[in-house]
């Protein structure tokens, strides 16, 4: 099993820029374990993890409602946002500059084939990354994601979590608000609940995290957790 990891910050990405080069690569992905099991070969897939932040984008999961979209076209300009429907699991949800996205595009078949123990990996990372900045998170029981006194009535989600996975390789991923303007959460019912709020580690720190250090702990961690060799990627 091939646990080398190719890392790459793509900064400030266009939504349909990233998603396409996500497309991209999973494909190729694919096409590495197809020709195995067609040609009887052995090469290894590859692995790869990208972290980056987004200009305004609201996003809507394959089962999703549209009407937890709760802005028009014109409602939609005046935000300075975009909108796509798009082909990984969950509901709406919101990315937006100073939060950190991260797309890990992973051959399960190289760590685990098992969809709900990698989102419970990932956000496992997450909830370790918390830690260290003081953050007591932790799951919502019945629901994906990284919450915040998930067990009375102050929850709160600070990361929302949504995959594709295709022959056992995974797209899309995660989004953990560190220095999100949460107006942005106003617009729409995250994640389709309507009766939680949402936080970011700004709000609950009461200051801008350097989103560098952030990341590199976050890197860390995703690394620990799935025993991954983590390699840079050149720009």
């Amino acid at each position: 099993m091939n646990k080398q990891v190719s890392f790459q910050d793509w900064g400030l990405i266009d939504y349909q820029e990233a998603w396409d080069k996500q497309e991209t690569t999973l494909q190729a992905t694919v096409a590495v374990k197809t020709a195995n099991r067609n040609e009887g070969t052995s090469n290894p897939t590859p692995n790869y993890l990208f972290f980056c932040e987004h200009p305004h984008v609201y996003t809507l999961g394959k089962s999703g409602h549209a009407e937890y979209l709760l802005l028009d076209e014109k409602g939609l300009e005046d935000k300075g946002a975009a909108f796509y429907k798009i082909n990984r699991g969950g509901d709406i949800t919101y990315h937006g500059p100073g939060q950190l996205v991260g797309y890990p595009i992973l051959d399960l078949d190289n760590f685990f084939t098992d969809i709900h123990l990698y989102l419970r990996t990932l956000e496992e990372a997450v909830i370790l990354t918390l830690q260290e900045y003081g953050i007591k998170a932790g799951r919502y029981p019945g629901y994906t994601g990284v919450w915040l006194d998930a067990d009375n009535d102050k929850a709160r989600k600070i990361c929302a979590m949504g995959v594709r996975c295709s022959r056992w390789v995974t797209m899309h991923g995660f989004a953990l608000n560190v220095n999100s303007d949460l107006d942005y959460f106003k617009s729409i019912v995250p994640c389709g609940i309507d009766d939680k709020d949402v936080t970011s580690m700004e709000r609950e720190l009461g200051y801008k995290l350097p989103m560098e250090e952030v990341k590199e702990k976050l890197k860390k961690h995703i690394a620990s957790q799935f025993q991954m060799v983590i390699n840079i990627l050149a720009d």
